[in-house]
């Protein structure tokens, strides 16, 4: 049966204190059985997902004949990108009370789904579902890692196994980085055809992916419609050939939502394949992402997609995907970031754009580069079109931790397996952004709507954009293309 959210096997060490239990721990010899995924290695994995993008895949749309585009151009561009799993690294990791006795249980826990963690809690225990009272702490972080209450069960689990006696579960930050569940390992293969008077008259975008889906049914090795609804199949380019297409890729390790999902890979591919065409043609990176999304007007991909949409659980005809939106933002962040001012050696813009979530976000990220390949961003400017804004404080905020959450995403967050198990452990070898690194001047430019533009989300888009705006600015300031996630500590490493 599909795990969904249910604890990983093992042992569990109970005590009066944390230390205790710990030591307990440390005193067991384990001998585990790695079971059918103890091949998992991240390096061979990629080169598979890189074979499966090189080769026609799945057609989840298809507008014109992308093949005879490609054949008839003057120039045929291919670029590929590869992001890694990310772990979500929450500032504290996952931890659970619960009590469970007289056919009752009583749960405290930093969940993100409470209602979906009294069910889950509620199936495990053989419960009804109001015999379960989940009281919500503060998260310290969630990022999606959260809506999971793996670790909320363990807790009810062992309350019950104890008679009924309270049972506080505590993950160390070891145990959260090595079993989380992780974003998904993404390789992008993009392929643009350009014609004589140097306009890109075929695109065509292969992604490979496991899916998030794998917990819930049995795997079905490729991308499920929402997540190619997670900034794929609402591609909204302005291109008379256009064919989207996925791969198969087994999912060997738990894939869970992490902030904003698919669209990170999908906007990391899109943005930066632009920024390099606009380079091969000598073009205006701005004023060629706009020529990319063409003049405003409504795009449809319900007319040209191969399986059912999803649009964020929303209506198209309430949201449809609105190029005179995502043409506004561009302009915005553009104008406020000084596109075009002359810049010193070493430091440059980059811009991307991307929907997610039923909002528009474009980010310029300015970036320094010293002698030693060190990157430092002392400005960002995102303009972001949420449609109605009731708190723009609270707009703000989330635009500046996804500029963090970006920064961090784009130097750092790799997890990778080595005979199934993850090599990384702590922030020793999962660096995230430290405080020195993440004090950007970051600013947010929310584009003015009236009540009668429906609001849509602002937790999660920020962060498509960040990293090709990132790497198109790195580009710009040194010539180096990074198409593989992260960058590591330097450009020099």
């Amino acid at each position: 049966m599909p795990a969904k959210f249910a604890p990983l096997g093992g042992i569990a060490v109970i005590a009066d204190n944390t230390w205790a239990a710990l030591k307990g721990r440390e005193a067991l010899n384990v001998k585990w059985d790695d079971g059918p995924n103890a091949v998992y290695d991240s390096a061979t994995f990629k080169t598979g997902m890189a074979a499966q993008a090189r080769q026609a895949g799945k057609v989840e749309r298809n507008e014109g004949d992308i093949d005879a585009a490609l054949k008839g151009a003057k120039k045929v561009v291919t670029r590929e990108y590869y992001i890694p799993h990310f772990s979500h690294a929450t500032m504290e990791p996952p931890a659970a009370l619960a009590k469970v006795a007289n056919g009752k249980a009583e749960v405290w826990a930093c969940v993100q789904s409470p209602g979906g963690t009294r069910g889950d809690v509620a199936q495990a225990l053989g419960l009804k579902e109001a015999d379960v009272t989940v009281n919500v702490t503060l998260l310290g972080g969630g990022f999606g890692r959260k809506s999971k209450c793996d670790f909320a069960i363990e807790a009810a689990l062992l309350s019950k196994e104890m008679g009924g006696t309270p049972v506080k579960v505590v993950w160390t930050r070891e145990d959260d980085i090595k079993h989380a569940f992780y974003h998904a390992v993404s390789y992008q293969h993009v392929t643009a055809a350009v014609d004589g008077n140097n306009k890109v008259i075929g695109w065509r975008h292969r992604s490979v992916a496991p899916s998030l889906m794998s917990n819930f049914m049995p795997d079905p090795h490729r991308e499920s419609s929402l997540e190619l609804g997670l900034g794929l199949i609402d591609t909204p380019f302005d291109v008379p050939n256009l064919r989207l297409e996925t791969g198969e890729a087994k999912s060997h390790a738990r894939i869970g939502w992490f902030r904003s999902v698919n669209n990170i890979p999908h906007a990391f591919a899109m943005q930066s394949m632009v920024a390099e065409l606009a380079q091969e043609l000598g073009r205006d990176q701005k004023e060629f992402l706009l020529e990319m999304i063409g003049p405003a007007r409504i795009v449809d991909p319900r007319k040209t997609t191969t399986s059912e949409l999803w649009n964020y659980g929303d209506p198209w005809e309430t949201y449809p995907v609105d190029t005179g939106r995502l043409r506004a933002v561009v302009e915005r962040a553009a104008k406020e970031a000084g596109w075009g001012r002359k810049m010193a050696p070493g430091t440059a813009l980059g811009i991307a754009a991307h929907r997610s979530f039923l909002t528009y976000v474009a980010a310029v990220v300015e970036v320094a580069v010293d002698k030693d390949g060190n990157v430092s961003v002392p400005r960002v400017d995102m303009a972001i079109d949420c449609g109605f804004c009731v708190n723009p404080e609270r707009v703000r905020s989330q635009m500046e931790g996804a500029a963090v959450m970006g920064l961090s995403i784009a130097k750092y967050s790799e997890i990778t397996f080595k005979g199934g198990a993850v090599q990384q452990s702590n922030f020793g070898d999962f660096p995230v952004l430290r405080i020195g690194e993440g004090a950007m001047n970051v600013r947010t430019h929310i584009m003015p709507a009236g009540i009668n533009v429906p609001s849509s989300g602002v937790g999660e888009p920020g962060v498509p954009p960040f990293a090709p705006a990132f790497f198109n600015a790195i580009a710009n300031a040194t010539g180096k293309r990074i198409r593989d996630l992260p960058m590591g500590r330097t450009l020099s490493a």
